[in-house]
């Protein structure tokens, strides 16, 4: 499992994304407690999966992100455009996509799985992972 260690020194969020061109593919700018901040690029569709045991929150840096959600009382969609916050409840199956693409940051457990606990076929496209380090130095 890659980890990235918590800095003590900024990290520019723009730098950290500029690091690398995959897709669906998280990147571990840093830790807080026993919480991975990671950043990722995403352009149409992730997956349908539940993560059981936690929440699972949603920044958008950069573009709209949508979250398809299956609940109780139905399925709906939550368009997060530049600048929105969403926190997908545990236990809750969703899908995130992005049509046009999106930078997003995410705030999860270390070692929480990006394809969640119980989920559809993983295509080739979507990275299946606890994150990757992160290849960048801190900002000056």
């Amino acid at each position: 499992m890659s980890r990235t260690p918590a800095s003590n020194e900024p990290i520019a969020l723009s730098q950290a994304l500029a690091s690398f061109d995959a897709l669906w593919s998280p990147r571990i700018v840093t830790r807080v407690n026993d919480y991975d901040v990671r950043v990722a690029k995403v352009e149409g569709e992730h997956i349908w999966h539940v993560h059981d045991d936690t929440d699972e929150f949603f920044l958008v840096l950069d573009g709209e992100l949508r979250i398809s959600l299956r609940e109780a009382a139905g399925e709906r969609t939550v368009r997060l455009p530049k600048g929105a916050v969403f926190t997908v409840p545990r236990g809750t199956e969703h899908r995130p996509y992005a049509p046009e693409g999106a930078a997003i940051l995410m705030f999860e457990p270390t070692g929480t799985l990006s394809v969640g606990d119980r989920h559809e076929g993983i295509p080739g496209h979507v990275d299946a992972t606890t994150g990757h380090a992160l290849d960048v130095q801190p900002s000056p």
